[in-house]
């Protein structure tokens, strides 16, 4: 015979079970929507343990007017050949974009090679008269064609390319398992166990100077990624009744991320050259403060169109309550 104990447990699982159903209706709420996504964390900046090196090297060469080179980037490849489970890239195809932020955290002059497309697709409709710039102070039917001028368009000094040419699953792995229980029949049992994991992704780049094709700076690095996973676990029998009660928790070291240390890492060699910065005691020196009102910051780097650096700048853009609907008051205070 089922003991009450028993029915009240299933009615309660069903009520709540019914409860969550109803939270997943398939009616459109007053905002048009079926259902609202959870989670409001505010969007911050995606630095590296580099980062600060990089822009302590643009505040380097603008105290001592070092001018930067006109820097480009090229294809910085996977190499791997890594496929995950669902048939995507296990690794990043965007290392040529995250050495395009690196440069700019660096302070350097970047001219666009990676996607010229629209610029190609422009100086097409140009050559053909097909495209017109405003003049200053006139009405539309004034606008006079693009005209395409001999040496418009800035060339590069240097441009880096590469690839990512490791990436080695399980260097190292270890774990635990630890269970114990009664003897008696009926006792109960704990279960708890552990695991830790090691790999690795290396990248190799190259600093090329462009107008003689000569390799002047050459880059391998490798980043150990590690992973860890803990969980625990009872199982007992109390009053005719069977608890199995679990629980546990795991991480891993954002392989991407790595990848992007990786760039930023050596991206720092490549600048502290060009530079001429003898080492990392230049970020020692008060003058060189990476909080001050520059253009360049965690989040990259950025030409201002106005005079005001003050207020807008490297560091205000890095600010996760900036522009935030529910952290910045100013734009909270507007609606």
């Amino acid at each position: 015979m089922i003991k009450s104990p028993t029915i009240r447990a299933v009615v309660a699982v069903a009520a709540v079970a019914s409860l969550l159903a109803g939270c997943a209706s398939t009616s459109a709420g007053p905002s048009g929507q079926y259902a609202k996504p959870i989670g409001n964390a505010p969007v911050t900046s995606n630095p590296t343990p580099y980062s600060t090196a990089l822009y302590c090297l643009a505040d380097y060469a603008r105290r001592y007017n070092l001018p930067s080179p006109r820097m480009a980037v090229g294809r910085i490849s996977d190499y791997t050949g890594t496929v995950s489970a669902d048939g995507g890239r296990q690794i990043t195809q965007g290392a040529s974009l995250m050495a395009n932020t690196a440069l700019a955290k660096a302070g350097a002059r970047i001219v666009e090679r990676y996607d010229t497309s629209v610029s190609e697709l422009e100086l097409r409709y140009a050559n053909n008269k097909l495209i017109g710039d405003d003049q200053p102070n006139g009405a539309p039917q004034d606008a006079a064609y693009r005209r395409i001028l001999a040496g418009q368009v800035p060339g590069s000094d240097f441009y880096v390319v590469g690839g990512i040419t490791e990436v080695n699953y399980n260097i190292r792995s270890g774990g635990f398992d630890i269970a114990g229980g009664e003897v008696e029949q009926g006792g109960g049992s704990g279960l708890l166990t552990g695991k830790v994991f090691v790999m690795n992704v290396a990248i190799d780049l190259r600093l090329v100077q462009t107008t003689t094709l000569e390799v002047v700076d050459v880059v391998s690095y490798q980043k150990q990624i590690v992973g860890r996973e803990i969980s625990a676990g009872v199982f007992d029998f109390m009053n005719g009744n069977v608890f199995d009660i679990s629980a546990g928790t795991s991480g891993m070291e954002p392989v991407q991320l790595a990848v992007r240390a990786l760039v930023e890492r050596a991206t720092v060699e490549f600048m502290a050259n060009l530079y001429g910065a003898p080492g990392p005691e230049v970020c020692l020196n008060p003058a060189n403060d990476p909080l001050a009102d520059t253009p360049v910051g965690p989040t990259g780097g950025f030409y201002p169109a106005y005079a005001n650096t003050d207020t807008n700048n490297g560091q205000t853009r890095a600010d996760p309550s900036r522009w935030h609907d529910r952290r910045d008051s100013a734009v909270r205070g507007s609606r």
